[in-house]
């Protein structure tokens, strides 16, 4: 288990937000063998400390003819989209830039560019560790895909594959609503030649509305909870029951259900997130509840 602190926004980072991120984890009863307070054979872990893993990686995407520079904003590739996208994705790129190659980023001089990887025809297949068989078009949901900017550094995407895959990471675990992040991935490793993970996604969280949890939700920040005198074993147990594994829990720790977390248990559908919830987690655990 790797600690990784994906820290390249330099504009949304807080310095104290590290510390912050390991209390929480400690507090659940989480840890991990490599990171930033314990350093390993892949350090750094923090991913604004490992730019030019990320520069070579470019440099093999510019020598293939994978990426070219691209000038639009993002003002007029949404004038140019054909249609609506949702908010927190790209609006799917029209290709205005796509003649370019790689070298025509020399002759740009100081106008800001980014760099987006050429997206071939056809479909990306995968097995997901939940959700079974999957494929996706990368064409028809963003197109072409960002991968760095000139001035700002590696985007999300390239970062991850070029770190996971010098750290070795076998499994990727993660929300839903990154699935779409999968297909732009997959093109990445076989563009650099790199192992691909295996790659699961759970169902988000989501408030009774239906929205998936954010910051705002101040309420459910771990921080706040412990503030507020939660038992971190109670929240854990709440959590594995959330996950659809069986038993009846008061509290349980994370390494305690290492061997019996059971992942085909997993429910498919978000788990809705309701205020007698997080109320039932304020209040005295009944006597006649009992553990294992």
């Amino acid at each position: 288990m790797i600690l990784r602190l994906e820290d390249l926004d330099a504009s949304r980072v807080r310095q104290s937000a590290i510390a912050e991120a390991m209390i929480d984890l400690r507090w659940l009863g989480l840890d991990w063998d490599e990171g930033p307070d314990l350093g390993g054979p892949s350090a750094p872990y923090l991913q604004s400390l490992r730019h030019e893993h990320y520069q070579r990686a470019l440099e093999r995407l510019q020598a293939s003819e994978q990426i070219y520079p691209c000038t639009c904003t993002r003002a007029e590739i949404e004038r140019a989209a054909s249609a609506p996208h949702p908010e927190d994705e790209e609006p799917l790129y029209p290709g205005t830039c796509s003649h370019r190659r790689a070298r025509d980023a020399q002759r740009l001089g100081d106008r800001p560019f980014a760099w987006r990887f050429r997206v071939p025809e056809g479909f990306v297949a995968w097995h997901d560790l939940i959700g079974g068989p999957m494929e996706l078009e990368p064409r028809r949901i963003g197109g072409d895909f960002l991968v760095a900017r000139n001035l700002r550094g590696p985007s999300y995407q390239l970062a991850v594959v070029v770190d996971d895959a010098l750290m070795g990471v076998t499994q990727v675990v993660r929300g839903a609503d990154l699935i779409s992040s999968t297909p732009r991935q997959l093109l990445l490793y076989r563009a650099l030649g790199l192992q691909e993970p295996e790659f699961g996604h759970v169902p988000l969280a989501v408030g009774p509305e239906g929205r998936k949890l954010a910051k705002r939700e101040g309420s459910l920040k771990l921080a706040t909870l412990r503030e507020r005198g939660v038992e971190p074993r109670r929240l854990v147990a709440e959590l594995i029951r959330s996950c659809g594994q069986t038993g009846l829990l008061a509290d349980a720790s994370p390494w305690e259900w290492v061997d019996r977390f059971e992942l085909h248990r997993l429910p498919r559908e978000p788990w809705v997130v309701r205020p007698d919830w997080l109320a039932s987690l304020l209040s005295p655990v009944p006597e006649n509840r009992v553990t294992r």
